[in-house]
């Protein structure tokens, strides 16, 4: 079956280009040209990706990302034209999975859109298909995570970082390596992103975020994971 990719952008040759391309490649495509539309065709359909315009009509793509991560981890890659940096940062802190700077290149799109499906493709047939730690749960096939009896709502970079941290359990890794693990391609963001991503997963899988249990920072090297009490 085709992957399903939503376009969400009020610029119709935008819009145009991008159905075209991904179609020749064989995804199947639709589109929304304001936020309203975009978040009423998300729930009424099933889609695997959402090519997400910051800027948009009735309803702003940064709002449209929330009520999306409020019950759905699909990724979600934001479009933006503004260089703004904050732009950028407020989308990956409200759940956006990646962003691109207008003008892009769409064979710049196409090959991240590809590295989001191959790497959660990969993880789903290699992982172990639970993994526990205290009152963590990760079930690798279906990407859910619980703490205690709490369904936790993970992004996909979210739950990535979980399972490296998970699976590698009191290693270290810095920001550097975590963007070249996590975003395998060539990423032009800068550190901030790592952390912001941190910042959230914290907020979700602990008690307290400011005191965390599970995710520990090595101050001047990076994070680490640990499932000692």
């Amino acid at each position: 079956m085709a992957r399903k990719i939503l376009i969400v952008d009020d610029e119709p040759l935008i819009v145009k280009g991008l159905k075209y391309s991904l179609e020749q490649d064989g995804y199947e495509t639709d589109s929304a040209v304001d936020g309203e539309e975009a978040v009423n065709k998300f729930f009424a359909g099933q889609f695997d990706l959402v090519l997400l315009d910051v800027m948009l009509p009735k309803i702003d793509g940064i709002e449209v990302c929330q009520r999306i991560r409020e019950k759905s981890n699909v990724p979600i890659i934001m479009l933006t034209a503004k260089g703004d940096d904050m732009d950028k940062i407020l989308g990956l802190e409200y759940g956006a999975d990646d962003y691109m700077t207008k003008p892009f290149n769409i064979l710049e799109v196409k090959a991240r859109i590809k590295t989001i499906f191959r790497r959660t493709m990969m993880q789903r047939e290699n992982a172990p298909r639970i993994v526990t730690v205290r009152d963590l749960k990760l079930n690798m096939n279906n990407r859910s995570v619980t703490v205690g009896d709490r369904e936790v709502n993970l992004t996909a970079k979210e739950f990535d970082l979980l399972q490296l941290f998970v699976t590698n359990r009191g290693k270290v890794f810095s920001r550097e390596s975590l963007l070249e693990t996590i975003w395998k391609y060539d990423y032009l963001g800068d550190l901030r992103t790592v952390d912001v991503h941190i910042r959230r997963l914290r907020e979700k899988i602990e008690r307290v975020p400011s005191q965390p249990e599970y995710i520990f920072t090595k101050w001047g090297v990076g994070y680490y994971f640990t499932d000692k009490d």
